[in-house]
């Protein structure tokens, strides 16, 4: 490997709506602040993602001080959403895990949410991360926790992985799709300077500061054939990653991963492979 860094931070203030790229980011326990701290659930409580709803990409949500956001969408008045008090849960499932979060206080965010959907949602924000929400007990250790990511804190991924996909995407009956960009895996961290799938090969990773345990590969679902600009939706990556990059029956790119202290990651760190 040659001289590996890091390349781009990403956070994903509201779960489901579009990136953030930063030039630094704290990492916690949890994950990177302000990652996944706010989403929107369905009437029953289920989480709301792009899964169901492809229109989320279009949306953002800017990280404000204290933890609020505002939202925004093309042809929407942007809306300003501070954090609740946390006066009272309510239990929300996000896939397997049930987790208490605080609604939104303002009845104004509900609406917002719901007109750019066109159907009833509720914006719920994640009031205590350090004790809310364990990480997958087959693959934590004991007193990891999660904001509310898919499963764990931190996804990383390496551009030459994504050289490496998307050449296998352009020798591939969908060649018209590629290459694609980086945003349709939605990682937190991306890194230059490896080989391609050399992250497979990792057991911990040292970012600048911090130190992370790989928990394992992160297994990818059909978010990753929404255009993140355009909210359409196309066969690849998937088709490709079923080819060629299939574990354990899941269709795999990039590697989740689990802070083993806290600390601040910048644009330009090195990465050092620890194990």
């Amino acid at each position: 490997m040659g001289y590996a860094r890091l390349q781009s931070i990403h956070v994903h203030p509201v779960k489901a709506l579009r990136s953030l790229s930063l030039q630094e980011a704290v990492v916690e326990p949890w994950g990177p602040a302000g990652d996944r701290r706010w989403m929107l659930i369905d009437d029953g409580g289920k989480v709301v993602t792009q899964r169901g709803q492809p229109r989320l990409a279009l949306a953002a949500a800017e990280l404000l001080p204290g933890g609020g956001v505002r939202l925004s969408a093309p042809g929407t008045a942007p809306l300003t959403v501070p954090v609740p008090r946390a006066v009272g849960t309510v239990t929300v499932q996000i896939f397997r895990d049930k987790v208490e979060a605080v609604p939104a206080e303002d009845e104004a965010a509900h609406a917002w949410c719901s007109a750019l959907l066109g159907t009833d949602v509720r914006l719920v924000h994640l009031d205590d991360p350090a004790t809310r929400r364990p990480v997958d007990p087959r693959y934590a250790l004991p007193g990891e926790t999660v904001s509310l990511a898919d499963g764990f804190p931190l996804l990383l991924t390496t551009t030459a992985s994504l050289d490496a996909l998307n050449s296998l995407i352009a020798g591939g009956e969908h060649a018209d799709e590629g290459p694609l960009p980086m945003n349709r895996f939605r990682p937190n961290l991306v890194v230059s300077g490896t080989e391609p799938w050399a992250e497979d090969t990792w057991s911990r990773v040292a970012v600048g500061e911090v130190v992370l345990r790989v928990a394992k590969p992160c297994g990818r679902c059909v978010v990753t054939t929404t255009d993140q600009g355009t909210a359409d939706r196309g066969a690849e990556p998937l088709h490709s990653l079923g080819r060629h990059r299939r574990r354990d029956g899941k269709l795999v790119f990039g590697q989740n991963l689990v802070p083993l202290g806290r600390g601040t990651v910048r644009v330009g760190d090195p990465v050092r492979i620890v194990e």
